[in-house]
């Protein structure tokens, strides 16, 4: 008898996958992560599949969005820039919360949903995913605040 699997045991599977994962890094460049763990982690192929540098630079960024990352190139091999809003560049002991979250897309594609990547960031920062949540929502309220 063959099992079938659905679109929705692929996506809790792999949030399943993510959580685990974030343990695994926190495990390893934790309990805190500030801006040198995460350079750390950006480096180490186990926790963050391609290259990926840390670019301060509201260009690419969509208003209000304070983070993303975008492909050097064709291949996910080629590497990724994740542009971070300027706003934080005084601010790197927050960059981590920031990063975290957009690390599900170079590590898993367009695939991974926000619900992927708050699980993710959580368990790498070792708070609820309701904490998680409020935080990036408190983070980039500021972007707008300081916009207007």
């Amino acid at each position: 008898m063959a099992i079938q699997l659905t679109a929705e045991d692929a996506r809790q599977s792999l949030n399943g996958h993510v959580a685990a994962k974030g343990r695994e890094i926190r495990a390893k460049y934790g309990p805190h992560i500030g801006w040198k763990e995460l350079l750390r982690i950006l480096a180490d192929r186990a926790c963050v599949r391609y290259p990926c540098e840390i670019v301060f630079d509201a260009g690419p960024l969509n208003p209000g969005e304070f983070a993303h990352p975008v492909a050097k190139g064709e291949r996910p091999e080629e590497g990724f820039t994740m542009f971070v809003h300027p706003f934080f560049l005084t601010q790197l002991p927050q960059v981590p919360c920031l990063v975290l979250y957009q690390l599900v897309l170079v590590n898993y594609g367009e695939f991974a949903s926000a619900d992927d990547a708050e699980t993710f960031g959580a368990a790498v920062l070792g708070l609820s995913q309701h904490e998680y949540y409020d935080t990036l929502c408190e983070m980039a309220g500021r972007i707008c605040d300081q916009a207007t």
